[in-house]
């Protein structure tokens, strides 16, 4: 399984427009092939980032997602806020995941 990990500092004002970007999302991802999942995750913590989580069986498949023409349509929407909302620039981290667990289903 691989993990990759979008940490995004938004700036507190835009914090609802920033979901809602999310939650309107093309979802073009959904259908990839080696594609498990997708969250956003919001910040607890005042000045931490929000995170883009996806999941993949592979890096491969991730790597063939960033190459694809649903990519290039689902990231053509990134510009919709404008650049005050951001704090700074994304982090991208990728991980492989060596052990995991889980009871029921993930929400």
């Amino acid at each position: 399984m691989f993990v990759v990990m979008n940490r995004i500092p938004v700036n507190p004002e835009y914090n609802d427009a920033f979901i809602e970007r999310f939650q309107d999302r093309a979802a073009l991802v959904d259908n990839m092939p080696g594609f498990v999942s997708f969250n956003l995750l919001s910040p607890v913590t005042e000045g931490a980032p929000f995170v883009v989580e996806t999941w993949w069986e592979s890096k491969e498949h991730f790597e063939r997602w960033t190459e694809s023409d649903e990519f290039k349509q689902g990231h053509a929407q990134a510009g919709r806020l404008p650049r005050e909302a951001y704090l700074g620039h994304p982090k991208l981290e990728t991980f492989e995941v060596v052990t995991a667990a889980a009871r029921g289903e993930i929400l």
